[in-house]
Order: C-alpha cells, then structure tokens, then sequence
C-alpha cells in the first residue's frame, strides 16, 4: 500500500441532517506529509467534514479513499460499498483525532490515559504500551506528570494529553477539530508548538483552526470552507494574501 497516490480524499461528499446540506460536494485530496488548514465561518461544516471521514458522522452521499483505496460510498443514504470489517479497523486506524474537549478519563493518569487504547485496540503489551506512552508524552512536553490525574492539569496541559493519546495509536494521518478552541489564550501556545512540531516531523495533519497565524505558518495548503462548501484553497500566501473568493474575503476581513 506504499505506492498510494493520497493518504485521504474524498469525492463529492454530501451531508445532510434531514432537509439542512451541511456538506455539499466536497472535494479533497491529501498528499502524505501534507498539512492542511481548514478554515471558515462557524457552521461551514469544518467539524462535520472532519467527522465523516473517521466514521463520527455517516455521510448521506460520496466516497471516501484511504491511501487510494475505496474505504466508504454512499449515494443518498444508502451504502454502495464499505470496507471489509477488518480493513475498516485498520484504515480508521490509520486517523488519529484531536477534538476541541479533550475527553480524557477522568479515573486515570496521563499515563494510563495514553496507554489504555494501544493495549485495548493495538493489542500490545503493557509493557511496550508504556514504553511508547512515556516516550510520547516527553514528546509534548509532560514528562514530569506522567501520574498526574486530568483534574490537576490545565486545560493546555490535557490537550497535550489528548494529542499523545492520539500519537501513540501510531496514526498516519492526524486530524484537529479546532484543537485550540476551548482553552484560554495563554494556552493556546503550548498547544500550537506541540502541531507546529509534529508538521515539521512530517506528520499529515488535516486542522478545523480559528488560528489564522498557525495556518499561516504551518500549512502547505488552506482551504476555505463556508455553506457547506469548500470555496476556495490555495497556499497560505495565495489565500490569506490574495483571496479571490467574495466570502473569503468578507470573513479574512474580519478575523485578521
């Protein structure tokens, strides 16, 4: 599966929630190693889109790839073709996600927060699944509290977390849904240097961000989504420096 063209697309995706399109004929391909923001106005469909490709929302029309090859299509809510159940586990595998509250365990450490999964879905030892939890946590930056309950974290400090949690599924593609959304200004920092770290590692990332500055900085490529539909993209220069889209324009006027 190594000569794949894209890590993900999606073609014509369509979403609907009763009578209301959130998503429109969406149409999105990304390289591996690629970063990408996605920006626009609240209700766009940003976060819906993110959702349909990890299978949190069901897509009312269109297919989704993974690595080129035909995970999911539907055409108007009926399932034309899916994965086999055990190529489906592995291609989701493949998406790790990042969302704007960070859900970690309340009852568990960050360390066990960032074990649990890679012993309950990975099917790997504890020992190994520790190994890689502590390696990963020093890769954000919390190595000093490893047994620390989320309670006794700030809001920073758990979405650092929920990114480790993440990170040690060993995802190929990485997903954010507005990562930064609900933290406190002084803490959006922390939380911004451990992506702009792992893009310059060489991470695919896909990022539902208000930070016009980080997508600015990290992104290869920016894509501005509003009514359901992806309106314009471009590079960061391109797209926050030339924007040639009347909405785009509207909306770059009034957040920059």
């Amino acid at each position: 599966m190594s000569d794949y063209q894209h890590i993900l697309s999606t073609e014509h995706l369509y979403k609907s929630f009763g009578p209301l399109e959130v998503l429109k004929d969406i149409n999105l391909a990304v390289k591996k190693g690629e970063v990408i923001c996605i920006i626009g106005p609240s209700g766009a469909g940003k976060s819906t889109y993110l959702r349909s490709l990890n299978q949190l929302e069901k897509i009312t029309s269109g297919k989704i790839f993974i690595k080129d090859e035909l995970f999911l299509h539907r055409e108007h809510n009926r399932t034309i073709h899916r994965a086999e159940p055990e190529a489906q586990k592995a291609m989701l595998l493949e998406m790790g996600m990042v969302f704007q509250r960070f859900n970690l365990f309340p009852h568990k450490t960050v360390l066990e927060n960032v074990m649990i999964a890679q012993v309950l879905v990975r099917k790997k030892t504890k020992e190994a699944a520790q190994k890689l939890a502590e390696e990963i946590i020093e890769r954000v930056g919390l190595s000093d509290k490893l047994d620390v309950y989320p309670s006794k974290l700030s809001g920073g400090q758990q979405q650092r977390v929920a990114i480790a949690r993440a990170l040690a599924m060993e995802p190929e593609i990485m997903l954010f849904d507005e990562p930064t959304s609900s933290l406190d200004p002084e803490l959006v920092g922390e939380v911004l240097g451990v992506m702009k770290g792992l893009a310059k590692q060489g991470m695919t990332m896909l990022c539902v961000t208000h930070e016009m500055g980080f997508a600015r900085e990290v992104a290869d490529r920016v894509v501005f989504m509003a009514d359901g539909l992806i309106l314009e993209e471009g590079t960061p220069k391109d797209l926050f420096d030339h924007p040639t889209n009347e909405k785009a324009i509207n909306f770059l006027k009034s957040v920059l």
